[in-house]
């Protein structure tokens, strides 16, 4: 196994002082409260014992499932730098080809029943768990995650098969609504296939974010074009395997390859609906552009999320958590957490229990078990992450723990930073980082903390931690981002497959998950039949007599409760 460049972030050094009751190095604003003596050892940082790349059949098995006449394009794993494989490039016509395969295979698929279009979610349900090995390798190889952050998308994959193979059939029910005239007229409500849908998938999430948007789509009997990021294509494409291996028709889902600008945008071009993961900027324009056509976009786009650690707080589990939620994934995750908003009663207690587990975390970029943190994915995000916290010291801030790249460990590993005193004109105050940095804010009441967690232009994710439920329930309830966690970092809310989650403001419109997740995916149909009496004014009575009547009717409607 891998077992390159593993590192456990130290604990303080001697002669330190106290800024609000945390530890900070004589070096001032900008130290580090660890000692310099975090190089690995090279007991600690063997060589690889195994290649990344991936062997030459398995390259032309999965350049096989791509729709593509472009040059073949090296792919790069941000564990070491090293290649991967190289994967064929779509072209736009080869996108619009992949739509044609698409739409006529949509077309009997469409006509089954909704019991057996699932059927195929409930094998693939299982082929993800019992391969997850194999995909757990793929996910970090391209991502440069943690393993256990890896296995949180094979068990998100999981769940949403499950999930839509019990409940869409009750999702996508015929039900029946009440008629305009009782007994006379009987409506009900069908929800149709779109046809097929167009899916841009980002890079942050290789597995699950590459193909748990598709599965609900295919189970409303739709077909899907979808288009991986660069990043994580090998991972995306041995998912499609899968679905392939469950029993899928072919040609329902079809794969290209390429950038975002010309392949990305012609799948949305062509597109029956749009569904969209990526930053704020650029789904705007993939929203005004569905605008343009009149078609629908479900859009899950960026964050800055808080979160409060109320008085009453258990302080042990919500440091444990806080590490986790900040750092899952070295923080490249739409829903994790980037403020944490702490009430001053408790805020130095907090923050030590904090500080603790973050200098003490075990960062490696090896596929196995046992590390808490892996690489950011490239050189761009590591030069974003740089950039936000070396822009926050210069102005002012302070470096609680972490704040440096580690290329000793990985071309792309950067520390957990912790970050105090971070203010307006900081570009970490506002802006997305997207990366493992925190920063640290102190409030002197619940009112104060949703203010602050609502002072931002996105609301996609929130945490609040108390131990009066209710309290927290009511807190959360002000709190304007699409999901809201009380006593977990995001888990609990991504997790819950039978509730629907988003973003509010600039992070994005639509829903994933839930019968949200499954009927954007439909165009939704009033079938109304109208028995004996109709609606026009019947012979031999007169206009006024007939509005009279209806009138009377409408009255008698309302005492007996109908709408």
């Amino acid at each position: 196994m891998l077992r390159q460049g593993t590192h456990r972030v130290g604990r303080a050094h001697d002669g330190v002082r106290h800024v609000h009751g945390v530890r900070e190095s004589n070096h001032g604003v900008g130290g580090h409260i660890y000692s310099g003596g975090m190089t690995p050892s090279p007991r600690t940082q063997p060589r690889p014992q195994r290649p990344l790349a991936l062997d030459e059949a398995t390259v032309r098995r999965m350049s096989a499932r791509v729709v593509a006449s472009g040059p073949a394009q090296e792919r790069m794993t941000p564990l070491t730098g090293e290649t991967i494989g190289a994967l064929p490039t779509s072209t736009p016509d080869d996108v619009v080809t992949a739509y044609e395969r698409a739409r006529a295979a949509q077309q009997e698929w469409a006509q089954r029943d909704v019991r057996e279009r699932v059927e195929f979610l409930t094998r693939l349900h299982d082929l993800v768990l019992d391969r997850q090995d194999e995909l757990l390798d793929l996910i970090q190889i391209e991502s440069g995650k943690a393993r256990i952050q890896a296995f949180e998308e094979v068990l998100d994959t999981a769940g949403v098969c499950r999930h839509y193979a019990k409940k869409a059939p009750s999702y996508l029910a015929e039900r029946k609504a009440l008629g305009a005239l009782p007994v006379l007229t009987q409506a009900r409500t069908h929800y149709l296939p779109k046809g097929v849908v167009g899916i841009v998938a980002p890079w942050n999430y290789p597995l699950s974010m590459s193909i748990t948007d598709a599965l609900p789509a295919l189970a409303a009997g739709n077909a899907v074009v979808l288009r991986p990021d660069e990043k994580s294509s090998f991972t995306c494409l041995r998912a499609v395997e899968l679905c392939d291996e469950a029993g899928l028709p072919e040609g329902l889902l079809q794969v290209v390859l390429g950038d975002g600008p010309n392949v990305g945008g012609a799948v949305l071009e062509h597109a029956d609906s749009v569904m969209f993961t990526g930053s704020t900027k650029t789904g705007r324009i993939v929203a005004r552009d569905a605008g343009e056509r009149l078609k629908s976009a479900s859009l899950e786009l960026g964050g800055k999320n808080a979160m409060y650690i109320a008085d009453d707080a258990d302080l042990t589990r919500a440091a444990e958590c806080a590490q986790r939620a900040v750092f899952a994934s070295a923080g490249q995750l739409c829903i994790s957490i980037e403020r944490l908003v702490v009430h001053e009663k408790i805020a130095d207690e907090f923050l030590r229990r904090f500080l603790e587990r973050v200098t003490a975390m075990k960062i490696g970029v090896a596929l196995d078990w046992g590390y808490d943190m892996g690489s950011l994915i490239s050189a761009d995000q590591l030069e974003r992450v740089t950039q936000h916290v070396d822009d926050a010291v210069a102005k002012g801030a302070t470096v609680l723990a972490g704040g440096k790249a580690r290329p000793d460990i990985g071309p792309y590993c950067y520390e957990p930073t912790v970050l105090d005193g971070v203010a307006d004109g900081m570009l970490f105050r506002d802006e997305e980082t997207f990366g493992p940095v925190v920063s640290v804010y102190r409030v002197s009441n619940d009112d104060e903390a949703v203010a602050l967690a609502n002072d931002t232009d996105f609301g996609l994710n929130a945490s609040v931690w108390t131990k009066d439920v209710a309290r927290g329930r009511a807190i959360a309830a002000r709190i304007r981002t699409g999901t809201v966690n009380v006593n977990e970092g995001y888990a609990a809310a991504y997790a819950s497959n039978g509730a629907p989650m988003g973003g509010m403001k600039a992070s994005g419109l639509g829903r994933r998950h839930g019968a949200e997740g499954i009927t954007k995916y439909t165009d939704i149909q009033n079938v109304s039949v109208q028995r004996l009496q109709g609606f026009g004014v019947p012979k031999g009575v007169s206009q006024r007599q007939f509005a009279r009547a209806l009138s009377t009717g409408l009255r008698v409607m309302k005492k007996a409760g109908l709408s």
